[in-house]
């Protein structure tokens, strides 16, 4: 029998060892890409990182919002309320004055011409009244001893009558050129800030020019008209009927920084039937100078104040096509969906009349990662 050749059996061994090697990591391939159990898969997923924040209870302002341009009380311009020539000016453009302070001042010459000539007059007219009355009295003792007639008697009477009545027009006349010599000092007939000048010093002005000197606009305080939907009337009437004082807030055009407090005035008498909007005055101390006549404002007028309601973020309200919802958190870290009913909202913050109780944590960031039953890692809100 013929023997083997010895490289055939070496060629055998190293077949044998390559096909033990390729079992062997076949075998362990399948065992490691065989699927773990269920229990495992589920402890090794990470839970999704969110910033929660826990409902709370507090009261929450119910406010009327609406459009308003910034109104002054009073605005008045100065005028002279006599001719003459503009002597000096004694404001600067801008100025912030109060009622009573001097302005301007006219040429008071001409009065004082004519003050001097009244005066005179009526020193004349006096001393031919104290002639009269002279003269009545020797006329009253004649008549009486029958040394003259009566009819002379009574024509003395007149007399004296006439007389009094000039010496009163003349002090009326200086009464007159007196005032005049006021008005050449012309002040201001309120306090408030003025605008540019109209007339410089040395122009002749009159009582009858349209422009006038300067125009005094009152600031303080100072009004905002702004306008409500006519459905939110009612319950405005019945709180001003009633005797509640309504506070109003001005806020800036982007709503993003309050410029001033203050109160309802009182409401316009008819509604806008284009608009459907009713007209609102309210007043505001404006001691800051932050209202501007003109100046657009939005205006926060608070209705009523609803006390107790449990209260989120209102960015923790989601939306969605059964209505708004809140991702809650429960004590076992998973996120379950809750429909919630929103009430009056007050800037980040809206009030929940159902759905969330207080204390309960909503998520306020992360929630476009979560499903029903999602874990969570929460993580605290930053306080605002």
């Amino acid at each position: 029998m013929r023997r083997a050749k010895p490289w055939l059996i070496a060629l055998g061994v190293v077949a044998l060892l390559g096909a033990g090697a390729y079992l062997l990591r076949v075998g362990l391939g399948n065992a490691q890409s065989k699927p773990p159990s269920s229990s495992g898969q589920a402890d090794r997923t990470p839970p999704v990182p969110v910033v929660a924040t826990a409902a709370r209870t507090s009261d929450v302002a119910v406010y009327l919002a609406g459009l308003g341009s910034v109104t002054p009380l009073n605005t008045v311009a100065v005028h002279t309320r006599v001719d003459g020539e503009l002597t000096k000016v004694l404001f600067q453009e801008g100025q912030r004055v109060n009622a009573g302070d001097l302005l301007a001042e006219i040429d008071p010459r001409p009065f004082q011409v004519q003050l001097t000539q009244t005066q005179g007059q009526l020193a004349r007219d006096e001393a031919l009244l104290r002639n009269a009355r002279v003269d009545l009295e020797r006329y009253r003792t004649l008549v009486a001893e029958d040394s003259a007639p009566k009819q002379q008697l009574d024509t003395q009477v007149e007399l004296v009558r006439q007389y009094e009545g000039v010496v009163e027009t003349d002090r009326g006349q200086i009464d007159n050129v007196r005032l005049q010599l006021t008005y050449c000092r012309i002040t201001a007939p309120l306090g408030g800030r003025l605008g540019l000048r109209l007339v410089d010093p040395g122009n002749i002005v009159h009582a009858t020019d349209q422009s006038g000197l300067v125009v005094i606009t009152q600031l303080q305080p100072i009004a905002v008209v702004f306008t409500i939907p006519e459905d939110s009337l009612p319950p405005v009437l019945a709180k001003l009927n009633a005797g509640a004082t309504l506070p109003v807030e001005a806020w800036d055009r982007e709503q993003k920084q309050r410029l001033a407090s203050g109160i309802v005035l009182t409401v316009d008498n008819q509604i806008d039937p284009t608009t459907g909007t009713v007209r609102l005055k309210a007043v505001f101390p404006n001691a800051d100078g932050r209202l501007f006549p003109s100046q657009f404002v939005n205006a926060h007028l608070r209705l009523d104040v609803k006390r107790g309601a449990t209260v989120v973020p209102t960015a923790a309200i989601q939306q969605s096509a059964q209505g708004a919802f809140v991702y809650v958190v429960k004590p076992d870290h998973s996120a379950t969906v809750r429909l919630v009913k929103v009430g009056v909202t007050e800037g980040d913050s809206a009030a929940i009349e159902s759905g969330v109780s207080p204390t309960e944590l909503v998520v306020v960031d992360g929630a476009e990662r979560l499903r029903e039953g999602s874990r969570v890692a929460p993580t605290p809100r930053r306080a605002p």
